[in-house]
């Protein structure tokens, strides 16, 4: 199981998880990491700055925690009692906090730190051998959910009509690279941001779980409803299991975006070079769907992986464990949506379905 645990401390995701977990293990840990993020965040005292209020006399503030006091508060974790919860909550923060359009935030600076890496380990050895995240490798499943971020009141129908979607993606993708490679710089440091995610908009997405599914989502804009809808869908779905698989669809099915991607990816990767995604309409001539597992995500998300020589790509913008339907092989099924409320706490959702629609 080590060899896992380092599968998932590669990845910025799989990290982030980790520390998040700790911090909310230890008081000692969320001070420590607090400051010390602070420090190593490239928004430090622009985007990111501290706010004090004083009242009466001043005192002296308390020490700053240091490095060897974050590496002894976590050696002194006791991980087994995190359970299910903890582990639930501190993915869907390692979700909501991804940026890759961006340099990584101070914490996931901080998680990368060689040292502080290996103090996670036995964060990460206790997070790959818990029952509840044996899922986190499993391929899509047959019985799904979309989620459509309206109440109930404001009903919609799926997606449908692929072929079409993708190929209006196909063509403004193309489009887009031209113009970008003719009026962007080419320096990757230059101010400049445009089309990050390497996932076709426009096509019918789900997800295995509902409600995890509703916290697990890259660039959230805060939605507080959400209707459910069942889907069932079956057909050829390529599996992403690793970062290599991912690559290996890139490999077959390579379509440059260099000059869109540059800025975007260089900021969150610091790696400059030639991009590539996978040509999703051509894709769509192999396979049905594509699917995300929640491991894949966690450890390659982020990151620039290697497809060939000077040639990299990365998963961008795609939420874990959620399947793209790349062709019309999923249908709503037979039982009633559901309408789920964000709760107070802002973590938690609410199923708010009437309780005679609700599913047993």
């Amino acid at each position: 199981m080590v060899a896992d645990a380092d599968a998932l401390l590669v990845g910025p995701r799989g990290r982030r998880l980790c520390l998040e977990m700790a911090m909310d293990l230890s008081t000692e840990v969320r001070s420590a990491a607090f400051w010390l993020a602070h420090d190593l965040d490239p928004g430090k005292g622009t985007s990111r700055a501290l706010l004090t209020a004083t009242f009466g006399e001043v005192a002296a503030p308390p020490p700053t925690p240091s490095m060897p006091d974050l590496l002894t508060a976590l050696a002194s974790l006791d991980v087994t009692l995190s359970g299910a919860d903890v582990i639930d909550r501190a993915l869907a923060r390692a979700v909501d906090t991804s940026r890759p359009w961006q340099e990584p935030d101070g914490e996931d600076v901080l998680a990368a730190l060689p040292e502080v890496r290996r103090a996670l380990l036995s964060v990460a050895q206790h997070v790959i051998t818990s029952p509840s995240t044996q899922w986190w490798s499993q391929g899509r499943q047959v019985e799904q959910w979309s989620i459509d971020w309206r109440s109930a009141d404001d009903p919609a129908p799926l997606p449908r009509e692929p072929s079409q979607a993708l190929a209006e993606w196909a063509r403004g993708t193309r489009a887009e690279e031209i113009r970008a490679e003719k009026e962007r710089p080419r320096d990757p440091h230059a101010n400049w941001s445009g089309t990050w995610w390497s996932f076709p908009p426009g096509t019918m997405q789900s997800v295995g779980r509902i409600p995890l599914g509703l916290n697990l989502i890259e660039d959230s804009f805060g939605w507080e409803n959400a209707t459910v809808i069942p889907v069932r869908g079956t057909g050829r779905t390529y599996e992403v299991r690793t970062g290599a698989d991912w690559v290996a669809l890139c490999r077959e099915y390579p379509l440059g975006v260099t000059a869109s991607r540059r800025h975007d990816w260089f900021r969150c990767t610091g790696h400059d070079g030639r991009w590539v995604i996978p040509d999703w309409e051509k894709v769509a001539e192999g396979w049905d769907a594509v699917h995300l597992t929640v491991l894949a995500y966690l450890s390659s998300a982020n990151r620039a992986l290697h497809v060939d020589t000077g040639t990299s790509t990365v998963i961008a913008g795609w939420n874990p464990d959620t399947t793209i339907w790349l062709t019309d092989a999923a249908r709503e099924w037979d039982i009633p949506r559901q309408e789920w409320q964000r709760s107070a706490d802002q973590e938690t959702w609410k199923n708010t379905t009437p309780r005679a629609d609700q599913s047993n």
